[in-house]
């Protein structure tokens, strides 16, 4: 039987077992669903990604859709699967249920003699929604058995609907890298196909929209920010840089080039960096973007020379901007001016620039 005793606002200390007391759903899991609530609960602990080294977990820089917050999947070795806790908050939408993420916050102190208990204490954060627009992301990690797998990273954001905005404090901020690596990340074997993988989940389905456009300001005992919701504009850029990405890997692969891309902790940097596409064949690290307007071209820009900074890709690693049509004759001198090149999708899966010069 739920009993509603736990007052859900941001801030507020409690405990698993507490929550699942009051709502339903088990007093362990790092994502535990409760049915009868229609809630799913996020349990976070950066440090137990750390202890299994990696740092992924907690709040990322805000970006131009606001504030992020990166969940590792559940699942301790072998490479992680939609299934259970992580198929039920990727598709917490369309089963009608709300997301709420905790934050471990120390022991449970005994308020009688002050020693610390078993288990952890939990600090609400909030209501948080699966990123509509990209969901999650694939990364190398290893597992409890220190081998290397693919984990999913999912990307969490603050839900519009809520009735309060979620509540961050600098201790939710992801942990800086204590080394520095690099990971060749193979393409053709990261997961998308096959039982258990993401491309059997339909996310258009599974991760229905929000309103295109909408605003929730933040309560008086919240971070002092507006909290926007991810608009629909944005949701079909995500979308052609993937199917962009998508169509010019399988163009590379048929034409008999080696595809993979990089992986990059940076020490004492909280982000971790992922490359587009680079071609093993003839060498070339390409950066992807789903429009032609300049922001993005000089983004992309930026993006090439900072990777290029960290790779040990071979001598004469050449750079080169992928995009779905002609940003015009100003942008095309530009990336010529920086020794960069253009790759551009023409009718169908044709693309012009390549090979390159």
């Amino acid at each position: 039987m739920v009993n509603h005793d736990v007052e859900l606002v941001p801030g507020v200390l409690t405990t698993r077992k507490e929550v699942a007391g009051a709502f339903g759903g088990a007093p362990y899991g790092g994502i535990e669903p409760a049915v009868a609530s229609g809630m799913v609960f996020v349990y976070s602990d950066p440090k137990v990604g750390e202890r299994h080294g990696y740092t992924f977990d907690g709040q990322a820089e805000d970006d131009d859709r606001g504030p992020l917050y990166l969940y590792t999947g559940e699942g301790p070795t072998g490479d992680q699967v939609f299934t259970d806790g992580n198929k039920a908050l990727l598709q917490h939408v369309k089963d009608g249920r709300t997301v709420h993420l905790f934050a471990a916050n120390g022991n449970v102190v005994d308020p009688v003699t002050g020693k610390k208990k078993k288990g952890k204490q939990q600090r609400y954060i909030g209501q948080m929604i699966v990123d509509p627009d990209e969901p999650f992301e694939w990364r190398r990690a290893p597992g409890t058995d220190g081998v290397e797998r693919w984990v999913i990273v999912f990307h969490l954001r603050p839900d519009p609907q809520a009735a309060f905005a979620p509540q961050f404090t600098p201790a939710d901020a992801i942990p800086a890298a204590t080394g520095h690596a690099v990971v060749d990340l193979d393409v053709e074997d990261e997961p998308g196909a096959g039982a258990g993988a993401a491309a059997d989940l339909a996310i258009d389905d599974v991760v229905p929209a929000g309103p295109s456009s909408t605003q929730v300001e933040t309560e008086e005992h919240a971070t002092d920010a507006t909290v926007a919701n991810i608009p629909g504009g944005q949701r079909t850029i995500q979308r052609r840089e993937g199917r962009l990405t998508k169509a010019y890997k399988a163009h590379l692969v048929a034409a008999g080039h080696t595809v993979k891309r990089f992986q990059i902790t940076v020490e004492g940097v909280a982000t971790t960096l992922k490359t587009d596409l680079y071609d093993v064949t003839d060498n070339v690290l390409y950066e992807a973007k789903g429009t032609v307007r300049r922001d993005d071209v000089r983004m992309a820009i930026g993006q090439l020379f900072d990777y290029r900074r960290h790779i040990d890709a071979p001598e004469g690693l050449r750079l080169a901007v992928l995009l779905p049509g002609d940003p015009g004759k100003d942008l095309r001198g530009l990336l010529d001016d920086l020794g960069i090149a253009l790759v551009i999708r023409t009718a169908g899966d044709d693309f012009e620039g390549f090979p390159l010069a």
